[in-house]
């Protein structure tokens, strides 16, 4: 008699229900079925934006930080 035993699972599952209630765990895979679906089409829309390009090319965006800010502005004044 290991843990693989069906009757070790069959109690095991009675204490679960009793615990948390039958309500509380289907409200709880329904949550996780929605982040599921939230995921996918997340990483769907990523995968759509470099494809919205006509003539086939992505473009990348560059953020300046701070300092390379404050050089483009006193290359700029000086």
């Amino acid at each position: 008699m290991g843990a693989s035993s069906i009757w070790h699972w069959i109690i095991l599952l009675v204490v679960v229900v009793l615990l948390f209630g039958s309500g509380r765990i289907s409200s709880v895979m329904a949550d996780v079925a929605k982040g599921i679906k939230s995921f996918k089409k997340g990483m769907a829309e990523d995968d759509e934006e470099p494809a919205k390009k006509s003539d086939g090319t992505a473009t990348i965006e560059h953020q300046a930080s701070a300092s390379e800010k404050t050089e483009t502005q006193s290359t700029k004044a000086g």
